[in-house]
């Protein structure tokens, strides 16, 4: 049995040692996007991971699926079709200065997919979860439509879904999302957002995390659990993170993590879903030990150049313990 996640990868194109875009005269390029981070992630625990995606059939495409293979991830499912891989440049920020993003994904393969174009039949066959993003069905209504076709196909199945709420609101360009994503999230067992994006999407506000909570909870009644992250922007190179989950009954925080000397933050909420995924399939008896892990893996993915959350089992454990990264591991 295995996790499949589904949505796009894109090209990652930075300015080197933090230069600003007008200043850099070449780009360090990775390949990333959250749902793929998801999986990279996935994989380093240890879990059987696909992911499904839809690239150009050209080298770019090929080079993008083959960084996620690279991990360990099954990407045989992906299909081709598209004009271009999708690309965002990152300008990252330091100190006072925040960081930067543009996309320039119009056109490309997952922008483009339209339902059918994957064989879902075939493709869940041995899944056990999948999981989405609220990115893809903010590319477009194709992509939002054949979103909706996987879930309702994984429902059929009895495959628990999860999501990421991910709220990018320079992509919802044809559509409100509080018109499309309330019908997928209905469709949805395990949900990650935030106050902003659960009142973007849903119109849902309180005046307190706990009332909050219980309304997401009264407006879909399937969600099982419901994950949220807490990020404090003392500086662009200095966050506090910890992670909030409630099971319908209990809410259950973590610890606050001091996250200074960032080298990137980009996926860290990617590998807070990861552990997420991983803990309430190995020990969802505990949920207490499942939101540390995942706050876990999130603190250590701040410090891992590029999108992919690179961290073992073994290590997020260690620093659940205490371990403070001080020591050479030999």
């Amino acid at each position: 049995m295995s996790v499949l996640c589904f949505g796009e990868i894109m090209l990652r194109l930075s300015p080197p040692d933090g230069l600003r875009f007008t200043q850099a005269h070449h780009f360090e390029a990775v390949y990333g996007g959250s749902e793929a981070n998801v999986a990279v992630s996935l994989a380093q625990l240890g879990l059987k991971t696909v992911f499904v995606s839809r690239v150009p059939d050209n080298d770019l495409g090929r080079a993008a699926l083959g960084a996620v293979a690279f991990f360990g991830v099954d990407t045989r499912h992906c299909v081709t079709g598209g004009e271009r891989l999708g690309i965002y440049f990152l300008e990252a920020g330091a100190g006072r200065r925040s960081s930067k993003v543009l996309y320039d994904r119009h056109n490309s393969g997952m922008a483009t997919l339209q339902p059918k174009q994957i064989n879902w039949s075939t493709t869940l066959e041995q899944v056990q979860w999948l999981h989405w993003s609220g990115i893809t069905p903010a590319l477009s209504a194709d992509a939002a439509a054949a979103t909706l076709e996987a879930l309702q196909m994984a429902r059929e199945r009895g495959i628990t879904v999860s999501c990421d709420l991910n709220y990018r609101e320079k992509l919802w360009q044809y559509s409100s999302p509080a018109d499309i994503m309330p019908q997928l999230i209905e469709l949805t067992d395990v949900v990650l957002g935030d106050a902003t994006v659960f009142h973007r999407y849903f119109a849902i506000e309180a005046a307190t995390r706990q009332q909050l909570l219980q309304l997401v909870a009264e407006r879909f009644p399937r969600l099982q659990y419901i994950a949220m992250t807490s990020r404090e922007g003392i500086s662009a190179s200095h966050n506090t993170y910890c992670g909030i989950l409630y099971d319908r009954t209990n809410t259950y925080t973590s610890r606050t993590y001091e996250l200074p000397d960032m080298l990137d933050r980009i996926g860290g909420g990617d590998a807070f879903m990861a552990g997420l995924i991983f803990g309430l399939q190995t020990m969802s008896a505990q949920p207490q030990e499942v939101v540390e892990f995942a706050v876990a893996a999130a603190a250590l993915k701040h410090y891992v150049r590029g999108d992919f959350n690179l961290c073992s089992e073994s290590e997020v454990r260690a620093l659940m313990a205490g371990h403070s990264g001080g020591r050479v591991n030999r």
